[in-house]
Parts: structure tokens; sequence; C-alpha cells
């Protein structure tokens, strides 16, 4: 895939330039100057010969076939390029001009009309507005860029140019290698989807990183991210997190679908990596460039003082990983080899005077611990300690063992030498023990993500005409928001439970209602304009005597008029309140880029303030259900403390999965909310007390 763009046997490079400095000379230097075998050709109709050869005027004048085509020219002349391009039957290009609609509505009608022509010919194209690609197998570098990475395992792109840019610079410096190195640009065309099937299959790549700010098909995405990550790690940095520019939303789940809260979900259903830093991305990249997965959470510590060990044991508390006992027979080991006052337990500090040997028997007793899945070297450079060798003998010992070895040689100017000599040998070099850890947690996850079988996706009777004809009534009366008689009635379409309700439009209306339920009751506002019926003071709970409910039928019509004057009133609903159980909450909202989003959460008023929530897109599996309710804070309020009964979290789990079908069946659903979902003790199921649901107009 894309084979004419990564390994073509001949270039044009449209816009040639004599200038030094000019993006069309540096193109052409660059697929000179860096071991590529194939044929060049410059295209300039002003030049003869630049950089000493042969410079033809147009593309049509090329002698032989052109796989690629790099473009260069100025944006308003590229449609004609790529009209030659069309005539010389070439099929892939690389647009590197700035000028479409990154600049404005001019530049995107120019885009509008160069994606229409190459969907016209058929020709692929990366760009524009990018820096290039290059490929260190092949010795392609069509880009700007100032130099070559080195040659390694790890295949890069980005939709920022700029980053391309430092990031090159920056893996020369570190000695880290790449295989493939591509700028997207405005993604016209060739998206992060091509790119991760067309890294996937290249032998040279090993590990996948990407940085993007935006993704044009988010379920496509997902189907591919899904598939690709099975085989091979994918480690993307997205950017733009914040919740800045995020639409007004009416639901509490709209409010709390922020601008990441997909991306984190869509990533996590996928199987994807994510670097929350630059730092981050190149940090688990190491690891997996160079060192298999383990087995399994458990690891080991090394080091010649306590502190450090102790911040890594910590770390390791804070991650997926476990610091693992070692078996009596290793302990017993160590005794025999460190000194007295070593500690032989994880962390095995093998005190400040350890030198090469000591960490090397030590690595090997270590090594052969089928308690042991991964194990951390530390070490802090003492005057005692000769750092070069220690890493020599590190290293060396590290490349026989199937299990992953991973090194944090802290300090910096003492121990510079010593991570040179790590790396080089293929031993993943950390500043920090927490980075280290955190490179460790991520090689776990893609264990635990390789391993873990197809999930499980669950169907559920339903009756979906009875919801046709709400949705169908409410869109009738020009309305989009249900009123909560018509949300109730939605979810027991699907199987919720829900409490007895009676629609009381006058105070005598409302006693009756409430002597036929039973005491105490609840009471509340019903309006098709007023959603969160707590704002006005519109609801009133535990209301005990026929009095009391004449009094709050008073109160809540009296305040609903006062403060939202224009909302016209249908009555109060009266209600069985529901003793016991714990409240969270279940939403539905829609992504541009992904779809409809499924929250769970803590439940309440106060849902927006704590921000207890854990996001999924839509459809969800059965084991997406099981981590959701698993992920909040609150969790263990869930599973019962202080001697509390636990609820029936299977339920919860199970009214997720209905509401995802409820979603997937009618995609105009836009927002909603099941908040509160009152959560019996294990084995009593669930209650949805309130809903609301809003449809796309």
């Amino acid at each position: 895939m894309l084979e004419h763009f990564f390994s073509p046997a001949s270039v044009a490079v449209v816009g040639a330039s004599r200038q030094p400095g000019k993006v069309g000379h540096d193109v052409l230097k660059n697929m000179m100057s860096y071991g590529y075998q194939g044929q060049i050709y410059p295209i300039n109709p002003a030049a003869t010969e630049i950089l000493g050869i042969k410079v033809y005027p147009n593309l049509t004048s090329i002698p032989g076939p052109v796989d690629l085509a790099v473009i260069c020219v100025p944006a308003p002349s590229v449609i004609q390029v790529v009209e030659e391009c069309a005539a010389r039957k070439i099929d892939s290009i690389v647009v590197i001009t700035a000028g479409f609609k990154e600049v404005g509505p001019e530049g995107a009608r120019l885009e509008r009309e160069l994606k229409d022509a190459i969907s016209r010919y058929g020709i692929r194209m990366i760009g524009p507005n990018c820096v290039g690609l290059i490929d260190t197998a092949s010795g392609v570098n069509a880009s700007f860029a100032a130099g070559m990475p080195l040659k390694g395992n790890i295949g890069f792109f980005s939709q920022s140019g700029a980053l391309c840019v430092a990031i090159l610079d920056w893996s020369l410096a570190e000695d880290i290698g790449f295989s493939k190195f591509v700028s997207l640009g405005n993604k016209t065309d060739i998206s992060e989807i091509e790119m991760l099937l067309s890294l996937s299959e290249d032998p040279e790549t090993k590990v996948i990183l990407g940085y993007l700010e935006g993704i044009n098909d988010g379920l496509a995405f997902m189907d591919v991210a899904r598939e690709v990550s099975k085989k091979k790690p994918v480690i993307l940095i997205k950017s733009g997190t914040t919740a800045s520019g995020a639409k007004a939303a009416s639901s509490h789940t709209g409010a709390l679908a922020g601008s990441d809260a997909a991306f984190q979900a869509a990533f996590r259903q996928s199987g994807v990596i994510r670097a929350h830093s630059i730092n981050d991305l190149f940090n688990y990249a190491l690891a997996f460039a160079y060192q298999p997965l383990p087995k399994g959470p458990n690891i080991a510590i090394i080091t010649n003082s306590g502190g450090p060990g102790i911040i890594a044991a910590d770390a390791c508390d804070r991650s997926n990983l476990i610091l693992t006992s070692l078996n009596k027979e290793t302990v017993d080991k160590l005794r025999k080899i460190l000194p007295p006052i070593a500690s032989f337990y994880n962390p095995v500090d093998i005190i400040g005077d350890a030198g090469a040997e000591r960490y090397l028997n030590t690595l090997a007793i270590i090594q052969a611990d089928d308690q042991v899945d991964a194990i951390l070297v530390l070490l802090t450079p003492t005057a005692m300690v000769d750092v070069a060798e220690t890493a020599r003998a590190v290293a060396g010992l590290a490349k026989q063992s199937p299990k992953p070895v991973f090194a944090s040689f802290l300090g910096k100017k003492r121990v510079e030498e010593g991570r040179k000599i790590l790396l080089r040998e293929g031993i993943p070099h950390y500043n920090y023990p927490e980075d280290a850890i955190a490179a460790m947690n991520s090689m776990y996850r893609q264990r635990r993500w390789v391993d873990e079988p197809a999930r499980t996706h669950l169907c559920y009777l339903a009756d979906r005409d009875k919801v046709w004809q709400i949705f169908d009534r409410v869109r009738d009366e020009n309305r989009n928001q249900l009123i909560e008689a018509e949300a109730r009635e939605v979810l027991q379409a699907y199987g919720f439970k829900v409490p007895v309700n009676v629609l009381a439009r006058t105070s005598k209306e409302a006693v009756a209602a409430a002597n036929s339920i039973g005491y105490p009751v609840v009471m509340k506002i019903v309006s098709p304009q007023i959603i969160h019926k707590s704002d006005v003071g519109g609801v009133i709970l535990g209301v005990k005597t026929a009095k009391e409910v004449e009094k709050a039928f008073f109160e809540i019509t009296s305040r609903a008029r006062a403060r939202a004057p224009q909302a016209p009133i249908l009555g109060v609903m009266v209600q069985e309140m529901i003793m016991g159980g714990k409240e969270v909450i279940l939403g539905l909202s829609k992504d541009p880029q992904f779809g409809t989003l499924i929250m769970f959460g803590l439940g309440g008023v106060y849902v927006e303030v704590l921000k207890d929530v854990s996001f999924r897109v839509v459809p969800l599996a059965r084991e997406d259900a099981h981590e959701m309710v698993r992920e909040i804070r609150s969790f263990p309020l869930l599973r019962g403390v202080r001697g509390e009964q636990p609820v029936d979290i299977e339920a919860v789990e199970e009214t997720l999965l209905i509401m995802s079908q409820l979603a997937q069946d009618f995609p105009e659903i836009v927002e909603a909310d099941v908040n509160p979902l009152v959560a019996r003790p294990r084995g009593e199921g669930t209650i949805a007390v309130d809903a609301r649901f809003t449809l796309s107009r």
C-alpha cells in the first residue's frame, strides 16, 4: 500500500529551484543526498540544470515513467500540475505547497478544486501544506526537512509539519531511528487511516507513532486502529484536549463530553496507546522499538540507592504494574552475592558501591525468577561506580533475555556515556524512574490488548415501534425535547424499570395521586421547556402527607412560573420515592467525528461539579460497560464501603448496554440523560428515576 510514495522507481520534483533556501531546491537536494537509487527528474521551465542534473520544462517532456511527483509550485498552479500528472499516468503525488484551506476562503476553494481533480483522475495525494515524506530504507527524502533520520523501526506520521521538523532534529541528537517519516498536512486525501494501514503492512516498521489535531472519519479510524493495534503498537498524541470552544449543551452529558472525551474513549476502544506529551510519545516508542512485550504486570527493580527505588515503586502503584514478590530461591541466591546490608526484597537495593559485576550477577538471578515479567535497572552515579562499564554489563546480559529490561541512570553528565551505550545496545534508557515505569506500563497495556479475545456485542429486545411513535409525535408538535412522561415511556420500551408516576394538574389531583402511590413521594414540575427541574426549584423530595402535597404543589408551580415565565406548565408529576441504593447517571451525546458517546458516572445534581464520569463510543461491547463502571473514582462506593451492601453492578452494566442499543436504533437522539439511575442492592436491579431526551431538529 502506498508503494509509489515510499519505494518509487522514479521521482519528479515539480518546481525544483536553483536557489538554496527555496523549498524546491531543498527537496531536490534531499532526494539526491541520502542514497536513493531511482531516477530523479527536476521540473523547471526556466532552467536546464540544477545541482548537476538535467532539468525538464514540464512533466510531459520526461522520457520515462514517473512513479511519484513532488509538487512545490505556488498554490494556483498546483491543479495544472495535477492535470499533467494525469496525462502522464502518475498516480501518486506529494503536494508540499501551502496556501490552501489553512489561509482562508480562497485557499479552501482551491483545495476543493484540488480534491475534485485528484478524485477525477484516481490520483492519491499526501498534503497539501506538508513538509513531505521520508523512507529510510529506500533513501527517499521527498521533504524540505534538514537532514535524514537514522534507519530504525519506528514509523511516524504527523498532521503538524513543524513538529515533524523538530522531532527529526531531536531524533538525530538522540540517535533514534525511523523507518518512515510522513507529514500529512491538510489530509485532503491520504489521512491517518491510510497511514495506519500502510505502516501495519511495512516490514521495516515495528512501532507506529502519530500526532493528530483531528480525525476525518472517527468510526472508520476506530475500525482500522483496532485492526492495526493488534499487530503493532499504535501510539498517538492528540492535541486540542481542552473543552474551550465546545458548544453549549443542555444535558449533563453534553456539558461533560468536552472536546477530548471522544478521543479518549475511541483510543481506549481501539487499542491505541495515548501519549499526553511528546516526551511520552518517544518514551513509549523506545520501549516498543527495543524490547519484547512483557508476559504480565510483575516488575522487579534493581537499584544502588533507596530513594530512586522508592520513587519507582510508587510509580508502579499508580499504574497497572505490580511490584512483585521474589521467589524464596531468588532471595536466597541474592543473599549469597550481595552485602549483608543490601535489601534482598523488591526493590532490590544492591547499595551505593555496586559495580558492574554486582549489577550483572543481580540481574542474572532476577531474570531467572518466574515471578518476574520485566526488570527496571536504576543507577545513581556514586564515586565508586564505573557507569560505562556497568551499562555494558547490563546491556550484554539484557540482550540475551526474553524478558524486557529497562534502565534509568539518574543524572546527566556522569551517566551520558552509559546512556548512549544502553541505547546503542537496544536497552531503553529514561532520565527518570517514573518515565521508565510509564513506558513499561504502556507495554503491559499492549500485552493485555493483544491477548484479549474478541469483544462481545449483545442485542436486546425492545418495543421500537413505541419509541418511533413517541418521537414522531414530538416532531409533529415542533418540539425536539421530550417531556418526562415521554422519556419514561422510551425507557420502558427498552426494559428499564421506572417508579410509579402520576401527572397531577391540580393540587387535589396531586393529593389523590400521592394517596394511591403511598408516602413519601417526590413532586416535580412538568414542562416541555424546563429540562433541569432543580434549577427552577421544580423538585421537592420526601413529601410525607396530603397537606405537604398541597403545599408542595403550590410552591413548585409558583417557582416555575417565576423563574421560567415563558414555559408552559403541564402540571406536577407525583412520583414514588425510591429509597436506598446509589445514584448514578447514564448519558448520550453526539460528537461530530465519532458519532454517539455514552457516559457513565456518579449521579445526582453534582455530576457536573464532580466530573466523575467515563465515556465510550457507541456501540458498546460488554467489556466496555464493565470497564466504564470501574473507571470512575467513586466505584468503591458502588462496590460497598464501611459494611454497606454492594449495588447490582451487573444490572448497571446491562443498562449501559441497553442505552447503547437505544442510541444505535435511534441516531436522531442527540443528547440524553438518565439521572438519577438508582442502582439497587445486588440482585435487585436498577430504577430510572428521571430522564431527558433531545432529538435532532
